[in-house]
């Protein structure tokens, strides 16, 4: 099963090749294949969800490196550390709330203690089923942030996905990589955002409050700048798609310069993208406002995804709403 090509020991990995149609790809599935055609060392690990994860493209053009392991997750886990000992690339994917609350204890001893590079993919974040509690995974990047060694990273869309899977495959070690699934809406005509580790991205700039967004939020942030922008309010926006590392450096940054830092998150208030930024804020010894916008300490229902967001305040609107009550009260 051993397919490494100039790796020395457990590590080389970080002169990774990869295509240019792989930076260059709005879906997931589209990335990984030309980055797998430009290096043999990457497999592809599923869990009986290649087309919700967008790997059947990769089983129908590479079958003798995809593997179907079936429902078993742990199984999966455990086999990707064993094929990444062997000098393979492993990709990990199911459902966000399958592949790491459920596989906890696999993914830290078999894949992040020894910081072996299984990339672990995980689709459907935070509120965006309508299949409950289940399937809503709201504690995943609390779960993986956590972890030693571990990278997480959470794109903000198709534009910025290429790129992402790019910056993955070149960590020396794990990555946890959260994505929503493809809505099939049409061709993406966003401009082709980059992504690197560790470095936020500033989509606009403003002086009176700084709303620092990951994943889906990003969009829904921006639109909130806009309703806010009409009511005389400017919003600095970061893109924070690498929560681990952290751009540290810009939320100190921005906390020097807004009176008010908000963060905007599909996930738990609770050891996500806000606790990261108040760690952050409390080691500077910033004084800055913080107000954390994200699932509370409860469990959602099921629902639309447009149905969740609004009624647990992670739409646009209710995030300018948000934002203005804490101006004003502030």
């Amino acid at each position: 099963m051993t397919r490494a090509t100039n790796v020395e020991g457990m590590g080389g990995f970080k002169d990774i090749r990869y295509a240019e149609e792989a930076l260059s790809a709005r879906s997931y599935g589209a990335a990984l294949l030309a980055a797998a055609q430009a290096d043999p060392r990457i497999v592809c690990l599923g869990a009986d969800l290649s087309q919700p994860t967008e790997t059947a493209a990769f089983r129908d053009t590479l079958p003798d490196r995809f593997f179907m392991m079936g429902i078993q997750e742990a199984n999966m886990i455990g086999a990707a550390g064993g094929m990444a000992r062997s000098g393979d690339i492993p990709f990990c994917h199911s459902f966000c709330v399958f592949v790491t609350r459920r596989v906890y204890d696999q993914v830290a001893m078999q894949v992040a203690y020894p910081k072996l590079p299984v990339k672990i993919v995980g689709f459907i974040p935070g509120l965006a089923t309508e299949l409950g509690v289940s399937h809503q995974a709201i504690d995943d990047l609390s779960l993986m942030r956590s972890l030693p060694n571990m990278a997480v990273i959470e794109p903000s869309g198709p534009e910025q996905v290429g790129a992402a899977v790019a910056e993955a495959l070149a960590y020396d070690g794990p990555v946890y990589l959260r994505l929503a699934i493809s809505r099939g809406k049409g061709e993406d005509t966003t401009r082709l955002q980059p992504f690197k580790l560790a470095a936020a991205q500033l989509l606009r700039e403003g002086v009176d409050v700084a709303i620092l967004a990951i994943g889906g939020m990003v969009a829904e942030a921006m639109q909130a700048a806009d309703r806010l922008a009409a009511q005389g309010v400017l919003a600095t926006v970061a893109n924070m798609a690498s929560l681990k590392p952290l751009d540290a450096g810009l939320v100190r940054d921005l906390a020097g310069r807004h009176r008010l830092l908000v963060t905007v998150e599909n996930h738990s208030v609770i050891g996500g993208l806000g606790s990261a930024v108040a760690e952050v804020l409390a080691d500077a010894g910033a004084g800055v406002r913080l107000v954390r916008i994200g699932v509370r300490d409860e469990f959602a229902e099921g629902g639309t995804t447009a149905y969740l967001w609004d009624k647990y305040g992670l739409s646009a609107p209710r995030i300018a709403e948000r934002v203005s009550a804490a101006l004003r009260n502030g």
